[in-house]
């Protein structure tokens, strides 16, 4: 795949997709052992926040890359002001960061070229495209990747269908292999989206990926799972082998 490019694979209407009922059952035992995880309207950012978040914060906890990305606009009062910093000075305003200085050079790169096409750091123009063509759009831009724009669409106001997906994320689906072993974050993203049960609202797309985030975090670990209590063992091929 080109990078900036976004490709959903078409499906012959073949009867329902048997990964769409794991994803199902996934969801409502995620649910059923951690709670409800529901962003609320009010705690929605813009799409420019949302996107100098991941910008910045490539294998860094939320919470800093919140602290960072707050810190940033409360300083400079804007997009644009932050866009004129030095490198130099951002990296050392990002020291929260796990890479301060490749965030650095990302965050200047991709705001000043959104001020070069847009006139200002203003993402209003998405909401008169369609999910696919922002996608696309946002990921033309520096230090943007199939996570980055899919968390613009989904977890910011835009609230659209856009399943983000992160390393937690990626890691359990292929695990019960619901998606292929090995397949990137934009390949996981194209194999996900069509299965994705109808009935589901861009809200339920972020809880079940904070959902997976959290299995991710207390049982699929990256090393080594531990699949002893997990609440989703009986749908997922590790588990079970």
């Amino acid at each position: 795949m080109r990078a900036g490019s976004l490709h959903i694979a078409v499906q012959l209407d073949l009867g329902t997709d048997p990964r769409t009922e794991i994803l199902r059952r996934t969801q409502k035992a995620l649910i059923a052992r951690f709670g409800r995880i529901v962003r609320p309207p009010d705690k929605r950012r813009s799409p420019e926040w949302v996107l100098v978040h991941g910008v910045i914060g490539a294998q860094t906890k939320t919470a800093a890359s919140n602290a960072s990305t707050d810190g940033l606009l409360t300083e400079f009062g804007s997009w644009e002001a932050v866009a004129e910093v030095s490198e130099g000075e951002l990296e050392d305003r990002l020291q929260r960061q796990s890479f301060p200085s490749v965030a650095a050079k990302r965050l200047k790169a991709c705001l000043q070229t959104i001020i070069a096409e847009c006139g200002g750091v203003d993402l209003r123009h998405l909401s008169n495209c369609d999910t696919e063509e922002a996608m696309a759009w946002l990921e033309r831009l520096p230090g943007v990747a199939r996570k980055n724009s899919a968390g613009v669409m989904n977890a910011s106001t835009l609230d659209r269908k856009a399943m983000v997906i992160d390393g937690h994320h990626r890691r359990i689906m292929q695990r019960m292999g619901v998606v292929p072993a090995k397949a990137d974050t934009a390949k996981i993203y194209d194999a996900l989206m069509p299965i994705l049960p109808t009935e589901w609202s861009a809200a339920d797309m972020d809880e079940h990926h904070l959902l997976l985030k959290k299995l991710g975090q207390m049982f699929c670990r990256p090393r080594a799972a531990q699949c002893d209590g997990c609440p989703v063992r009986d749908n997922c091929q590790t588990g079970l082998a």
